[in-house]
This record gives C-alpha cells, sequence and structure tokens, in this order.
C-alpha cells in the first residue's frame, strides 16, 4: 500500500506540471498561440481552443499566488476566451481552496489520481499476451497518433475524459503529447497486426501513463493489460518508484486501473472561472 503524504503529492504534481509544460513547447513548436506561465509552483497552460490541457496545474505546494500572479493568468486566458480550470490536489497548502473560491473560482468535479507501487511489480503475463508484441518510439509519430485516436474515437463503455473530445481536437493534442520532451509511445500488435497504442512519461521516480487506448477489433485480447504490464516493467527499470494515472471518479478507465493494482492516491478538486464574459 502506499501512503499518500504532502510530499508524494509534490512529486506527482510537480511530473504532472512538467508535462504539461513539455506539450505547450511542442504546441509552440507546431506554430501554435499557447503559453505557460509560473505560478504558485505549478503553472498555468493553454496550447489552443477546446484542448483539456488548459488549466493551471500543480499548484499548492510552494506558496500561497498573490492578487497580481492571479490577475496575470486571468487576463492572459480571458484574452484567448477561455476559462481558467485550476486542478487542485486536496493535499494542497490548506486555504488555497478557499482563495479560489473567493476570488469566483466555482468546484465543477473532481478527478482521482491512482498510483502502482513499482516495488511490488511481479513480471506478469497478461491473458492472451503471447499474441499481443509491444514495440517503443517505433517508426512515423503519425502511426501511433492514428492508432490512439482510432481507438478513442470508439469509446468502450463509459467515455474517458479524452473520447469527449471531438476527432480532429483529440488527433492535435495527441500530436502534442507524441512530440513532447520526454514522451515515449508504444505501439501493440496483435498476430503482427496494428491493435493499440499508449504513452508513457518518466520524471523524478514519477511514471506517468496516458493516452492508452485499443482498436475496437482487437478489444478483450490482451492489447491494454500488455501495454499496463510492458510500461510499468520500463519503469521499474529505469528506477521510478510509483506509477500515476489520472481517471475520472467511478469511470471504466478508474475501475480497470484499480483492477490492474494501481490504489487511489488522491483526488484533485477542479475550479473553474469564467474570465471570457
Amino acid at each position: 500500500m502506499i501512503f499518500a503524504d504532502a510530499t508524494l503529492a509534490r512529486r506527482i504534481e510537480t511530473a504532472e506540471c512538467g508535462l504539461s509544460r513539455a506539450i505547450v513547447q511542442a504546441a509552440v513548436d507546431r506554430g501554435a498561440d499557447a503559453l505557460s506561465i509560473p505560478i504558485g509552483g505549478g503553472a498555468a497552460v493553454f496550447t489552443g481552443t477546446g484542448s483539456p490541457i488548459n488549466k493551471v496545474i500543480g499548484m499548492g505546494f510552494d506558496g500561497t499566488p498573490d492578487e497580481e500572479a492571479w490577475e496575470i493568468v486571468e487576463r492572459q486566458f480571458a484574452g484567448k476566451q477561455c476559462p481558467v480550470r485550476v486542478e487542485l490536489s486536496t493535499l494542497a497548502e490548506a486555504g488555497l481552496a478557499a482563495a479560489l473560491t473567493r476570488r469566483g473560482y466555482v468546484l465543477t468535479e473532481f478527478e482521482n489520481v491512482l498510483g502502482f507501487d513499482l516495488s511490488r511489480l511481479d513480471d506478469r503475463v497478461p491473458a492472451n499476451g503471447s499474441r499481443v508484441t509491444l514495440h517503443r518510439n517505433e517508426g512515423d509519430v503519425s502511426t501511433w497518433i492514428d492508432t490512439v485516436v482510432e481507438g478513442f474515437a470508439h469509446p468502450d463503455g463509459s467515455p474517458q475524459s479524452n473520447e469527449s473530445v471531438a476527432e480532429a481536437g483529440l488527433k492535435r493534442i495527441m500530436e502534442d503529447f507524441a512530440r513532447s520532451a520526454g514522451f515515449i509511445r508504444y505501439l501493440a500488435r496483435v498476430d503482427g497486426m496494428m491493435a493499440g497504442g499508449a504513452g508513457l512519461r518518466l520524471a523524478g521516480g514519477i511514471a506517468q501513463f496516458c493516452g492508452a487506448s485499443t482498436l475496437p477489433v482487437f478489444r478483450r485480447l490482451g492489447v491494454q493489460s500488455s501495454l499496463l504490464a510492458g510500461r510499468l516493467a520500463d519503469a521499474r527499470d529505469a528506477g521510478c518508484d510509483v506509477a500515476v494515472v489520472t481517471t475520472a471518479p467511478g469511470s471504466k478507465s478508474n475501475h480497470n486501473a484499480q483492477r490492474q493494482g494501481f490504489e487511489l492516491l488522491y483526488p484533485r478538486a477542479v475550479l473553474v472561472r469564467d474570465t471570457t464574459g
């Protein structure tokens, strides 16, 4: 069992902030009007209209932002006609949530951060795994993007957050993920045929799992289990101690993660202020 304290939460939120900033840089490199603003030990990031990456992340472990810091962020987001979405760990500094509500931020939802203790990893062989082969960073980036987007375009059960994004927007988001610094792409084949893909990023001993999907015709053949097992083993071998995934509470993704041995570490509260009016 992992004990989630503020020290672990700081590591996870710092890694999450690092990923978000790397995605911003990838968006800038493709010519997008993206931005990253440091605030409260985290960052306010924007990569394009409608992107789920548009948010304030990693805040609450290095002091409380002052009025001027918030005004800068809110002014920049208002100029892009984008509400300010703050994803705040429940282990962040006490009083920060209250300060946000005083500024007009409204609690809209929660998300769960789940973790896997890599010191307890066994060398598991997934069911039907003998038919599945994994490949890291193989071939053209577009192959990974197309495979993952196609899987997300056909939800299996309760939709995940990525599945609610229009396909064109999702393709752009996955391109930014794929081209961000430190991002590792995985492709899975079943009997030699392309079947699914997933992503991994390693930072500060934290392994961040993201972007996993399977093409409909290859579901229930062990693709997701193989992608999970491969990434867990790679993360452990790289010296990480905790693997992390973020899901919507009560979702199929949350259920699947817990079934595979992930445990709830802490929720994030999502607070939003619409500064576009």
